[in-house]
């Protein structure tokens, strides 16, 4: 819901409203690539402000890791820069992701060519493999990492994941950078009822991956920027337009 909620009062809304240290929208990433161009991964309901931050006025392909309100809101409003722009935006997801987008948002067609992704993807150097991940209660999304063999440098995205085991793991090992998601530093309701790592679930689950580098998004006002949660070194928490260099 991003931060601060409307309803909330508590210590870490309040401060994102006079502050904005706290102040996150829901989460996005911008990928600059000189041999690609630029890219979102997902496109929230606050693509517009964050387009406006980050001085974009055009984006031409976006990758999807789950059809959410909070990671596809933003689509109509891309999909209306195409048509003023005349071009036709390129959007990448699992086809289970693309089939429950267009249900809702059929006319997207017009302006959005949507490419099931059916293996690895390509986009100059950058080979991108995608695959499902838990979702807990919320059931599944999809992660994506990208993996640069002639720079040999290797990120991933997972956003929207818990408990993950076995073969879920596998894409997430020696990494130079891992953004995983993460609600609560540690979130108190039953587990049958959650879908995202907390902050000390995914300190666990580091030890086990060892990335050179770890940011964790997706939060909500349970954590606050302004407290020393003695992460270990290389793990940090993210924050509105934040730039990491891989």
């Amino acid at each position: 819901m991003g931060v601060p909620r409307v309803y909330c009062s508590c210590e870490v809304c309040e401060e994102a409203r006079s502050g904005a240290v706290n102040r996150r929208l829901r989460s996005l990433v911008h990928l600059a690539d000189e041999e690609f161009g630029t890219m979102l991964i997902d496109c929230g309901p606050d693509w517009r402000s964050q387009m406006e931050a980050a001085g974009l006025k055009r984006i031409d392909t976006v990758l999807i890791t789950h059809a959410h309100f909070d990671h596809i809101a933003g689509l109509p409003e891309w999909a209306d820069l195409c048509r003023w722009l005349g071009c036709k935006g390129q959007a990448y997801a699992m086809p289970d992701v693309i089939d429950e987008i267009l249900t809702r948002f059929p006319w997207l067609r017009s302006h959005i060519e949507f490419h099931p992704i059916m293996g690895p993807l390509q986009f100059g150097g950058w080979e991108v493999r995608t695959w499902k991940v838990n979702h807990g209660k919320n059931g599944y999304a999809y992660a994506f990492r990208f993996t640069h063999a002639e720079r040999g440098k290797s990120f991933a995205y997972c956003s929207d994941s818990i408990a993950l085991e076995g073969d879920e793991l596998v894409p997430l090992a020696e990494l130079d950078l891992l953004i995983l998601g993460t609600s609560f530093y540690q979130e108190p309701f039953p587990f049958e009822t959650r879908s995202v790592y907390d902050v000390t679930e995914a300190l666990v689950l580091l030890e086990e991956l060892k990335p050179a580098r770890t940011m964790f998004t997706h939060m909500s006002h349970d954590i606050d920027l302004r407290r020393d949660y003695g992460l270990p070194v290389g793990a940090a928490f993210a924050h509105a337009g934040l730039t990491v260099i891989v």
